[in-house]
């Protein structure tokens, strides 16, 4: 399956990819903190849902249903707000309450600049949407609404300052948001709730189609416990942001809150253990096979190098770990990128390791991603941006779809 940054923008490509065998299609996309729709860079038992009549769809839409469940706030505090790419035009968008795109450059901004395009929540505790054929994040905020500049972007075209509540100065630092994201064009519909930047309102996604899909739930007081874990967790504890979220340690490195150099000493574990002997990587493009040369592992078949990376760059999917959508380099790093990040690399020759159960074993790993998956229902979450190798992402697609269903899990 595609990860976060690719998916967004072209998930009905997914089959072209090279892929991981037996782990279903895997992008080579490295970026899994942004997506296209941000101009700043920067994958059971269904929701409740109530038959609140919504708007009506215009030919091709889905429907979509918002569900408020979260037993703490009332349908009235909570706003909506859609935006992205439109498939069409190639331009950013947002959505009215009635499902119909806008160019950001018409959006209505208050005194300070910002958007007015927040889609109030129904009173009856579920939202209905109708989502055309666009790429972007469907985001939630409670007791609050999300601030978002219209700004311009490296192409002189009017884009929005998307929320960063990672980031301290952002103006939605203390406001309780989070979103789902997908794609929904002529192939289907491609869908994930994200954790890889962060968590903060817990929200499971259905896709109705040719099957029924359920992702995202986390357990029983799942939230709370997430917080918890991550709080006891040494080295990780400065993640917790107030009661408010629990933000990634990349975020977490970038904000002085986490150690820059806390994966290194896993990393020089793999480099030495690969010095001697052979780490061999497959994907749907065949087996490559690698050793450490100085200070790289390098692979034959053709496959771009890759340099030892940093603590940075292993929590990132970038940087030395850069996977290009070729279907050669790209799925070869994806798989060592998301190794790194499950610990599960040295003494585990063969890549990818399909068991989640090898995963997280090692002291030094990235508890971040492991305490969500141990929370979730059916143990997928996207805690990295290569969570997604071997399917282990809260990630849902259906050439068929029929509906959507975004619900507001209790917290």
């Amino acid at each position: 399956m595609l990860s976060r940054r690719n998916f967004l923008s072209s998930a009905a490509g997914a089959l072209a990819l090279g892929a991981v065998a037996g782990c279903g299609p895997l992008s080579g996309s490295p970026d899994g903190p942004a997506s296209p729709a941000d101009p700043t860079t920067s994958t059971t038992t269904g929701p409740t849902t109530s038959t609140t009549a919504g708007p009506t769809a215009a030919a091709g839409t889905l429907p979509v249903s918002v569900v408020n469940n979260t037993g703490r706030f009332a349908s009235g505090q909570i706003s909506l707000c859609v935006v992205g790419t439109d498939l069409t035009t190639g331009g950013q968008v947002y959505l009215d309450a009635a499902g119909n795109p806008h160019p950001v450059a018409e959006a209505p901004v208050d005194g300070d600049g910002n958007a007015q395009i927040a889609i109030p929540f129904s009173t009856s505790g579920a939202t209905a949407l109708a989502l055309p054929h666009m790429s972007g994040r469907i985001y939630v905020a409670l007791d609050d609404t999300l601030k978002m500049k219209v700004v311009t972007d490296g192409n002189g075209n009017a884009a929005f300052a998307y929320p960063a509540g990672w980031v301290e100065g952002d103006p939605n630092y203390a406001v309780l948001h989070d979103c789902v994201e997908f794609t929904h064009n002529d192939a289907g519909m491609f869908t994930n709730t994200t954790m890889v930047d962060m968590l903060s309102v817990p929200m499971a996604i259905t896709l109705e189609g040719a099957q029924s899909q359920t992702t995202g739930r986390l357990v029983d007081g799942g939230r709370d416990a997430i917080f918890a874990a991550v709080a006891a967790q040494e080295g990780f504890a400065d993640l917790v942001v107030d009661g408010v979220r629990v933000i990634a340690p990349g975020h977490g490195l970038d904000a002085g809150r986490f150690s820059p150099t806390y994966l290194d000493p896993y990393v020089a574990e793999v480099w030495a253990a690969y010095q001697g002997t052979d780490l061999r990587v497959t994907t749907n493009a065949g087996t490559f096979t690698g050793r450490v040369q100085g200070d790289a592992l390098a692979f034959d078949g053709g496959v771009t190098p890759i340099a030892r990376p940093t603590t940075r760059d292993v929590l990132f999917c970038d940087g030395a770990l850069v996977a290009p959508n070729d279907g050669l380099s790209g799925p070869v790093a994806a798989i060592v990128a998301a190794g790194l990040n499950r610990s599960a690399l040295v003494g585990q020759p063969d890549q990818p390791v399909t068991d989640p159960a090898a995963y997280y074993g090692t002291p030094i790993t990235n508890h971040y991603a492991r305490i969500l998956h141990e929370h979730t229902v059916d143990g997928k979450a996207y805690g990295f941006a290569f969570d997604d190798v071997c399917e282990h992402a809260s990630y849902i697609q259906d050439t068929a779809p029929t509906a959507f269903t975004v619900e507001l899990t209790p917290f």
